[in-house]
């Protein structure tokens, strides 16, 4: 038998619902705001099929650049034989969720601004500092033997 052709072959575990987690989605799904340039992560529910993503951009993470009523526009990459081409998708809401990808560098950055205050007050260098040479020291005898490769004997 030959391989299948259709749209969504190869979709067996990634269009499909986890365990007791089968049926329509809830309210939540509705009520989240997508702004333009929100980072969103693309993952199709297989309990819907209209608005789905193909199944080349399942688990990539985008920018918006359009919403409507139902949908968003996101721009993601999808790599085509040796480049990575922007391309534009349309999808309903109940296929993507807000990216946590962003989450740890907002973190990150109060934890910096937050650092930068407290070392102005002591007058401390925040920056990186390369590391200086190593100290001094004596290399001690290490019993180390030469080794010579043996003579060459030709034996007819």
């Amino acid at each position: 038998m030959t391989n299948t052709t259709g749209l969504r072959r190869g979709t067996r575990y990634m269009f499909s619902r986890p365990f007791r987690g089968r049926g329509s989605v809830g309210v939540k799904t509705y009520l989240q705001v997508y702004k333009v340039g929100d980072i969103v992560d693309v993952k199709g529910n297989g309990a819907y099929s209209i608005g789905m993503p193909h199944k080349v951009y399942h688990g990539k993470t985008g920018r918006v650049y359009n919403v409507t009523k139902r949908a968003v526009g996101v721009v993601l990459n999808k790599r085509i034989k040796n480049r990575w081409v922007e391309k534009k998708v349309n999808i309903r809401i109940e296929h993507v969720n807000h990216s946590k990808c962003r989450q740890s560098f907002i973190e990150r950055a109060a934890q910096n601004d937050k650092l930068k205050k407290e070392t102005k007050e002591r007058g401390l260098n925040l920056k990186r500092q390369p590391n200086g040479p190593r100290e001094a020291m004596f290399v001690t005898d290490t019993g180390a033997t030469t080794l010579r490769p043996l003579k060459f004997e030709f034996l007819a």
